[in-house]
């Protein structure tokens, strides 16, 4: 893979492909209009799909996930599936019982359609991406379900991000899963949510090497990754919690000399620690795709045309499990509660199961709180 730019360690054609699969979905009519042609969805699948087509199970990765949701760092992928505790042989997510797809967001950057991937006239979307939404992912995935043959998951589960897609799921395409398993998120983005992603936006936006998105083949080869580190900073730190960075850090305040000498040399830990996360994201991510992406949970709303919240979700006829982390400062416990308060009374009286991951993390405790993560969706598998 070409490493001339941080675009580069994006996935793109004659590349390793790794583990990737691809599924051609055609031409795609977006909700807010407009159409993208000959989309493509990258994905990987695990296990076996039975004669029946019965046991398949879609997981849908958050905001900086990918396609790559099991197994080791290999050739095509850097670093271990971002979910490697939860699926495989006797995890949470059994993959000698289940067949298990984990798609790459539309508007991604690991293989699926997104704003670094050829245009019809073969140069790069860039500036040119048009404003897709998290229905628009779902559009597509549901794509890639009629390209795998799957008329109906035996459970979608999403985290973060991919639980919107969960919600969509089972609001928009009520008859396609039996179970869903949505995590971590609430039923429409909230103020707070907005103004912390325009932020990290307009982080890569006023970034210099921007160039209004079509930074690809321009200037000295490094496109808006500052600005795309100052984005990831931000954004970490609301994935974390305050008690947290107190218990890891407090008792480091810096690394090396006072941070007031004159010379301004010193270096507090947390921020060597925010330096990591952004530098990591630089590596594999496309700075257009962390725009992207942002815009459609901006638009997130599963009410959104469909006669509020409360009318979608009495659309949903899927056995429904919800779960929050404790501490989640970006998408807090009332989220899910609300969502949990909503859902419909399914057949045998069953309403919804809430579920509380209690760990210092916060929202990125789906992420490393990998034994509770998986009681859960064994327990909801069935």
């Amino acid at each position: 893979m070409s490493t001339i730019g941080p675009w580069r360690t994006v996935w793109r054609p004659g590349d390793e492909p790794g583990l990737r699969r691809f599924a051609p979905i055609g031409p795609m009519e977006l909700e807010v209009g407009g159409t993208l042609s000959d989309v493509v969805v990258g994905y990987e699948a695990y296990g076996t799909l039975n004669a029946e087509r019965t046991n398949a199970v879609l997981v849908e990765h958050g905001f900086t996930g990918e396609s790559h949701g099991a197994g080791p760092a290999c050739p095509g992928h850097p670093e271990a599936g971002w979910w490697d505790g939860v699926i495989g042989s006797g995890k949470g997510i059994d993959t000698d019982r289940f067949f298990v797809v984990v798609p790459n967001v539309l508007g991604g950057c690991q293989g699926t359609t997104g704003p670094a991937q050829a245009a019809p006239d073969g140069r790069p979307w860039g500036s040119r991406w048009p404003v897709t939404t998290v229905r628009d992912m779902v559009t597509a995935e549901v794509g890639l379900a009629d390209h795998l043959g799957i008329d109906r998951w035996h459970a979608v589960a999403g985290v973060s991000l991919g639980g919107m897609r969960a919600l969509e799921w089972a609001v928009g395409h009520p008859n396609r899963q039996a179970r869903s398993i949505v995590i971590g998120v609430g039923a429409a983005a909230t103020a707070d949510q907005i103004g912390l992603q325009l932020a990290q936006m307009q982080a890569i936006t006023d970034d210099p090497a921007f160039e209004k998105g079509d930074y690809y083949d321009i200037g000295d080869g490094r496109g808006p990754v500052q600005g795309m580190g100052l984005a990831r900073r931000i954004g970490h730190l609301t994935y974390r919690t305050e008690i947290e960075m107190h218990q890891r850090f407090s008792n480091r305040p810096q690394e090396r000399e006072d941070p007031l000498s004159p010379d301004r040399s010193g270096r507090y830990a947390v921020a060597s620690y925010l330096d990591h996360a952004a530098a990591r994201l630089e590596r594999r991510f496309d700075p257009n795709t962390y725009l992207a992406i942002n815009e459609a949970m901006n638009h997130h709303d599963i009410g959104r045309a469909r006669g509020g919240v409360q009318a979608a979700m009495a659309r949903i006829t899927a056995a429904l499990t919800i779960v929050g982390m404790e501490e989640d400062r970006l998408y807090p416990i009332r989220l899910q509660k609300a969502l949990a308060s909503l859902a419909p009374r399914l057949p045998g009286g069953q309403r919804v199961e809430l579920q509380i991951v209690r760990s210092v993390v916060g929202h990125d405790a789906f992420l490393t709180e990998d034994a509770a993560m998986s009681a859960i969706l064994r327990a909801a598998l069935g």
